[in-house]
C-alpha cells in the first residue's frame, strides 16, 4: 500500500524543488505531452554530493535514461534509481537552456526571456544553493538525438499526455527542476505545459 507525500502540479515555466525521503518514489508525470523537465539532484544531508552525467552515463554504458537507470553522484554513489518509465528513454546531454544559450543559438531578441538556468538559481537559492553548484542536468522527456556526424539534435519529443517517470531515493535528495519554459525549439512542442510532481512512501502511486 502506498501513502502519498506529495501531490502537486508544476506549472508552466515554472521552478520546483523538494525533499526526497530514501525509500520514496518521485513520480514526474508529462500532463500535456513534450514538455521537458530540467531535473538536478542532490544528495540532501551534503549537497557537495550532486548528479554526474559524466560517472552516470559511464556506469550504464548508455547516454539515455529509462528503467533500470541510477543516477550517481560524482563519486558513484547512488541517489535515485529509475524504477518505472512509460515514455521510454530520456537525455542526458542537452543540458539547460539559459538567456546566454538562447542569445548565441536563436538572437538577441531572446536574450530576455525566461530559461531553465535562471528557475535553478531562483529555486537552489532556497536550499543556500548558487550558481556553482549547477551541473550537467536530465533532461525528462526531451528527446535529443545523436545525429550521424555526431551533433546532438533537439526534436520533437516522443512523450505523450500521462506519461511518467518514477524514481526511487537510494538515500535523503535534494530534487531541484526547471518546468522548461523554452519556445526556440521543439522541446516543448512550443508551448510550456504544466507537469505534476507526486512523492509516494513503499511504492510508485
Amino acid at each position: 500500500m502506498t501513502n502519498t507525500v506529495l501531490d502537486t502540479e508544476v506549472a508552466a515555466r515554472a521552478p520546483f524543488s523538494t525533499i526526497v525521503r530514501q525509500g520514496q518514489v518521485l513520480s514526474i508525470i508529462d500532463l500535456g505531452g513534450n514538455q521537458a523537465v530540467d531535473f538536478l539532484v542532490y544528495d540532501a544531508a551534503d549537497t557537495s554530493k550532486r548528479y554526474s552525467a559524466a560517472v552516470t552515463i559511464a556506469a550504464q554504458r548508455n547516454i539515455f535514461l529509462t528503467t533500470g537507470s541510477v543516477l550517481r553522484t560524482q563519486e558513484g554513489a547512488p541517489l535515485m534509481t529509475v524504477v518505472a518509465d512509460t515514455c521510454g528513454r530520456h537525455d542526458t546531454l542537452g543540458g539547460a537552456c539559459s538567456k546566454e544559450s538562447n542569445t548565441l543559438r536563436y538572437g538577441q531578441h531572446t536574450r530576455f526571456q525566461h530559461a531553465c538556468v535562471e528557475n535553478f538559481l531562483i529555486e537552489g537559492a532556497r536550499w543556500g544553493l548558487g550558481k556553482r553548484d549547477l551541473v550537467s542536468n536530465v533532461n525528462w522527456y526531451m528527446n535529443v538525438p545523436v545525429e550521424k556526424d555526431g551533433t546532438l539534435g533537439i526534436v520533437d519529443g516522443i512523450s505523450a499526455p500521462g506519461l511518467e517517470v518514477q524514481l526511487r531515493a537510494e538515500t535523503d535528495t535534494l530534487v531541484i527542476v526547471s518546468n522548461c519554459p523554452q519556445i526556440n525549439n521543439p522541446c516543448n512542442g512550443f508551448n510550456p505545459t504544466p507537469v505534476r510532481m507526486v512523492v509516494t512512501e513503499g511504492g510508485a502511486g
